[in-house]
């Protein structure tokens, strides 16, 4: 074929699809669109001949080929994720041998530092140049060209996914292929002006809006610009130059997450910073056992929070599916009521002969919302004893409003009570696990007519803490509910009460229940349970049937495998190894909680610091995992045996900084995890 030698085809890469600003290149300012900017920009070039959009396949990307026909030039639709491939095959297509590479983000680009750039490829005779390796101009007036023959080396031979989305970096990795940078005189690799996010978006708007009538205005107008206007650019600078091309599809998301949804997430323990900031996948894609895959489609094993301790039986398990699909395809909700409701409390009476009633709600701040009325109702009195975490609602986080540390051991420190009513205060106290002595002065001190408690979060009950508890509750008309959100279902078939023979008033099931499906209850005594009559308690989707048939089918299968056994006994083997693995090393290490949900930090100052490092490490091995385990069937022998063998050489690691061979910082690759639910 016939090549252009001499001309250059600067291709500008557009597609809609984008992490962090879906739809970026299409947002107007002034009337015009991000794409249609740059390229009336890049047409005062006098160094390009021509100038094509390389778009995507996506049908989203029929609005970029509308814009191209606007504006009157050529298009080529490619691979949407394999952007060297669309690079190498435009490029082919239109026979050029000298490329420019620009992308659509950059609305602010310099046409007179793009002609400066492609003068000394030129006159340099090299393979690649660039403006930005390193980088010396602001960030968003990024230009690199190269010739048909390193592209066609670099669609050769790049293998990972990461060199095909962004086209470069085999380029600038390849010693044989010549290269020449342009530097500027004033290093401006500090300003951003690209457009990655919304607050990026807000800081052009405001530049092209000032040059309304100087459309084509250049990198000296723009730093007079700023100089006059500097705490307008510092919207944006918190975002890291070219942190795209290194934060994976979830963290992207993530950040997209947080400008749409106040703290990024509906559950405050899947906050990625939690985790690893920067680095934890944050979404997943789908799930089957305990793998998941994320939105770069890398698979990993679940050794963490296994949907925050809902999935014992593992994720997606084939017959709860396929029960649900069932519901499903019938129809989940109507006028009229499911008889799941009926078999599901029947079947969780049968389960616990103390109670005779049950209502069912869809979350597990709800359930407790829930007893806490019934309980006010049946007791007649508001004063409510608390011992470990209920939730968010006002009646729980009340107890922070005379003091914001009371929930310190309950929950996290200073835990903020912004919007729960201050005339609320006094009327939750809360007391030690194990303290019964702190109870008994509560109950003296204060008209309490609910104690509401975990059974077991950390430690074991000591000194019949339970049934003294109970007989407390007894003697002075007290309700006693017992929180098994989390712990039911685990060590028995049924509320964790029943393996210390203690019997509450009311008991709230939620997490294992369905198995991953939303469903949650509340158990009771009649005398109390019928005090919801007497009191307004209705949700529309409290009556939908999916959650309760999911949980029939779950309760099914946990009877025929007995999973509770088979978890407590997967808990107590990773309890052990741990324990080893920590002796091996000689690491002052702490392991607490239920057994098939197992705990373990380190008492040392730097416990946040060697979470993190776990999380970080495990990660490199496609392991989720953190300080924290919620047990689950599916946790085989094999997979363990790997988190073991990772485990062992972190440990390792820590042992070498707890013996100042050395410092933490010399592993961790990212900021400290953030300090979250309180598991000690």
């Amino acid at each position: 074929m016939a090549i252009n030698n001499n001309k250059v085809l600067a291709i500008v890469q557009a597609r809609f699809f984008a992490s962090r600003l879906p739809g970026k290149v299409l947002k107007k300012i002034n009337n015009k669109t991000i794409l249609e900017i740059l390229i009336k920009r890049l047409l005062k070039s006098k160094k390009i001949s021509k100038i094509i959009i390389a778009c995507s396949s996506n049908k989203m990307d029929k609005e970029i080929i509308k814009i191209a026909n606007k504006v009157k030039i050529d298009y080529f639709i490619g691979s949407e994720k394999n952007v060297l491939k669309r690079y190498y095959l435009a490029a082919k297509k239109f026979k050029f041998n000298n490329i420019c590479r620009i992308t659509a983000d950059c609305p602010l680009i310099d046409s007179n530092i793009v002609d400066l750039v492609i003068k000394n490829f030129f006159e340099q005779k090299v393979d690649y140049a660039s403006n930005a390796i390193p980088p010396s101009f602001p960030d968003g007036l990024d230009i690199e060209i190269f010739n048909f023959k390193s592209l066609a080396k670099a669609y050769k031979y790049a293998t990972s996914a990461y060199d095909k989305e962004h086209v470069n970096p085999y380029m600038k990795r390849d010693k044989n292929i010549t290269k020449f940078n342009l530097k500027n005189e004033e290093d401006l690799s500090w300003l951003r002006v690209t457009l990655d996010e919304q607050s990026d978006f807000n800081l052009i708007k405001k530049i092209l809006e000032n040059f309304k009538n100087k459309p084509f205005f250049n990198l000296k107008d723009l730093m007079k610009y700023y100089n006059k206007n500097k705490n307008l650019f510092l919207i944006n600078k918190d975002i890291k130059r070219n942190e795209g091309s290194v934060l994976n599809t979830g963290q992207k998301f993530w950040k997209r997450a947080q400008t749409v949804i106040p703290g990024g997430t509906m559950l405050f323990s899947k906050n990625p910073d939690l985790f690893l900031p920067g680095k934890w996948p944050a979404y997943f894609s789908k799930s089957k056992g305990c793998k998941l895959w994320d939105l770069d489609n890398n698979k990993y094993d679940d050794i963490a929070y296994m949907g925050n301790g809902t999935n014992v039986l593992g994720y997606c398990h084939p017959e709860i599916e396929k029960k649900v699909s069932k519901v499903i395809k019938n129809g989940t909700i109507s006028t009229l009521n499911s008889i799941e409701e009926i078999l599901l409390a029947e079947k969780l009476v049968s389960l616990h002969p103390w109670s005779e009633m049950v209502r069912f709600t869809r979350s597990g701040g709800e359930a407790n919302a829930v007893a806490i009325r019934i309980a006010r109702a049946a007791s007649g009195r508001d004063k409510v004893a608390v011992c470990g975490y209920h939730g968010w609602h006002d009646w729980y986080m009340s107890t922070n409003i005379d003091n914001k540390n009371n929930l310190n051991t309950h929950l996290m420190n200073n835990l903020p009570i912004n919007g729960v009513p201050k005339n609320l205060k006094n009327t939750v106290f809360p007391f030690e696990y194990n303290n019964f002595e702190q109870l008994s002065k509560i109950v003296k001190m204060h008209k309490i007519g609910v104690i509401k408690m975990e059974v077991k979060r950390i430690s074991e009950p000591k000194n019949n803490f339970l049934k003294k508890i109970r007989k407390l509750a007894t003697e002075n008309k007290i309700v006693l509910i017992f929180d098994e959100c989390t712990s039911g279902f685990r060590q028995t078939f049924g509320g964790l009460h029943k393996f210390y023979n203690v019997e509450p008033d009311l008991a709230i099931f939620g997490k294992a229940l369905g198995n991953g499906y939303a469903i949650n209850a509340v158990i009771g005594r009649r005398a109390v349970m019928e005090h919801a009559n007497h009191s307004f308690i209705s949700s529309t989707f409290w009556t939908e049937r999916v959650g309760p048939s999911a949980a029939l089918e779950t309760l099914k299968i946990m009877e025929k495998n007995k999973s509770w056994n088979e978890i407590t006994m997967i808990g107590k083997n990773i309890k052990k190894q741990i324990r080893y693995i920590a002796s091996l090393h000689k690491l002052d290490l702490q392991i607490e909680g239920i057994d098939a949900i197992p705990n373990f930090y380190f008492n040392s100052n730097n416990n946040m610091k060697y979470k993190t490092l776990i999380t970080q490490e495990m990660l490199k091995k496609k392991i989720l995992a953190s300080n924290l385990i919620f047990c689950s069937i599916s946790h085989k022998d094999k997979v363990l045996k790997k988190y073991f063998n990772t485990l062992e050489s972190i440990f390792s690691k820590i042992s070498k900084v707890e013996k100042g061979q050395k410092d933490i910082t010399d592993y961790l690759k990212s900021p400290i995890a953030m300090s979250g639910m309180r598991n000690k």
